[in-house]
C-alpha cells in the first residue's frame, strides 16, 4: 500500500510539473524510479495515464480523471496524519479512567494539576472505587490495579510496587498493648479487608529473611475500601495492614504507631491495563506514560529492599486486571 501511495504522488507531481526529470529533482527520486513507479502504476490500471515526447509529458484522459482522484486521496492522507499528529501533541476528548480508592486521593488526584496544564483538551472521568471493574462493559479507557494478572483479555504495563505496613492508633495499644512479633496478633484485634468481588477477607504476612508467616486475623470489622479502612485504623478498632502511603503520614503526625518494623509485606506490583480489542488512542497513551512518570518519582512506589526502612511520604507529589485478588491500592 506504501509503494502504490509513492506511486500516486510520483504521477501527481509529474502531472503537475509536466516533465519526469523536474518531478525526480522535486522528489529527490532518481528519474529511473520515477518512470518505473509511473509505469507500475499504468500496469496495475491497465490503462496509459500520460503521453510521453522528448520534449512533452501530457496527461491522457484517464489520466486526467485518475489524477483528480489521486490528487483527493493523497490529501486525505495528509489529513489523516496531521489528524493524528496534532492529537499526539495536544490530545483531546473524554478519558475515563478507574483507581482504587486510597491511591486516587493520595497520589493520583493531588498531581492532576500537572497533568491538565500538560494535557489541557482532556476531561477525565474518575472512578474512585476498590471495586474491581469490568473495563468493556463499563466503557473504562483503562484501569489502575494492584495486584498479579490474571485477565488475558486486557493489556497491562507494570508502573509500579506498592509496599505494606502494619499499625495501630495509640488509643488501641494503649489498651492491648504492643505486639512484639506476628503470632501475638492472634491475640490482638485487627481491620481486615475483604474483596468486593468475592467477599474473601484476606490473610495478612510477614517476611524476615527467610522466614516467612501466614496470618488469617481475627476481626471485629472488615471493610472493601481503602480509604475507610484507615479511618478505623485511626479510630482505635484494631492493628491494621495497608499501603505504606496510606498510613505513613498518620504514622509521622503520631496518629498511628508502626509495628513490627523488622519484618516486611509481600510488596504489590501495580500495573495500569486497557482491553485488547481497543486501539491506545492518544489521549490514553499520554495518560500510561504519565502516571509511569508519576509513580516512578514517588518514593512510595518505588520497590525497596526485605527490611529497608520506609520513608515518609510526601504531602503530596502501576495494574492488576479485574480478576486479581489482591488487597486494594
Amino acid at each position: 500500500m506504501n509503494n502504490k501511495l509513492q506511486a500516486m504522488a510520483v504521477f501527481v507531481q509529474v502531472v503537475d510539473v509536466g516533465s519526469f526529470t523536474r518531478a525526480a529533482e522535486i522528489l529527490q527520486l532518481p528519474k529511473a524510479t520515477v518512470s518505473t513507479l509511473v509505469q507500475s502504476l499504468e500496469s496495475a490500471l491497465s490503462t496509459k495515464l500520460l503521453h510521453r515526447t522528448t520534449r512533452l509529458v501530457t496527461v491522457t484522459t484517464d489520466g486526467a480523471a485518475y489524477y483528480e482522484r489521486c490528487v483527493r486521496i493523497l490529501s486525505d492522507v495528509r489529513d489523516a496524519d496531521e489528524s493524528l499528529s496534532r492529537a499526539r501533541l495536544s490530545p483531546s476528548g473524554r478519558l475515563r479512567v478507574d483507581v482504587p480508592s486510597g491511591l486516587a486521593s493520595e497520589i493520583l488526584i493531588p498531581a492532576l494539576p500537572a497533568f491538565f496544564e500538560r494535557y489541557p483538551d482532556i476531561v477525565m472521568e474518575l472512578g474512585s472505587t476498590d471495586r474491581p471493574v469490568d473495563l468493556v462493559e463499563e466503557g473504562v479507557d483503562c484501569a489502575i490495579r494492584g495486584g498479579e494478572l490474571w485477565d488475558t483479555s486486557l493489556i497491562a504495563r507494570r508502573v509500579g510496587v506498592i509496599n505494606f505496613l502494619t499499625a495501630a492508633a495509640p488509643s488501641y495499644l494503649e489498651r492491648y498493648g504492643v505486639p512484639k512479633h506476628p503470632r501475638d496478633l492472634e491475640r490482638h484485634r485487627c481491620v481486615n479487608y475483604f474483596s468486593a468481588k468475592t467477599g474473601k477477607t484476606y490473610d495478612w504476612d510477614f517476611r524476615r529473611g527467610d522466614e516467612r508467616i501466614d496470618i488469617a486475623m481475627h476481626g471485629v470489622i472488615a471493610l472493601n475500601d481503602s480509604n475507610a479502612y484507615v479511618h478505623a485504623g485511626l479510630a482505635g478498632l484494631g492493628v491494621v495492614q495497608m499501603t505504606d502511603y496510606l498510613l505513613m503520614q498518620h504514622v509521622a503526625a503520631g496518629r498511628m504507631v508502626q509495628l513490627l518494623p523488622d519484618w516486611t509485606s509481600d510488596p504489590l506490583p501495580v500495573h495500569i491495563v486497557f482491553p485488547q480489542s481497543r486501539n491506545l488512542s492518544a489521549k490514553v497513551r499520554v495518560f500510561v506514560e504519565w502516571v509511569a512518570e508519576l509513580f516512578s518519582s514517588h518514593p512510595q512506589m518505588r520497590l525497596r529492599a526485605a527490611g529497608q526502612p520506609v520513608a515518609a511520604a510526601p504531602a503530596a507529589t502501576g495494574v492488576a486486571s479485574a480478576a486479581a485478588p489482591a488487597t486494594a491500592v
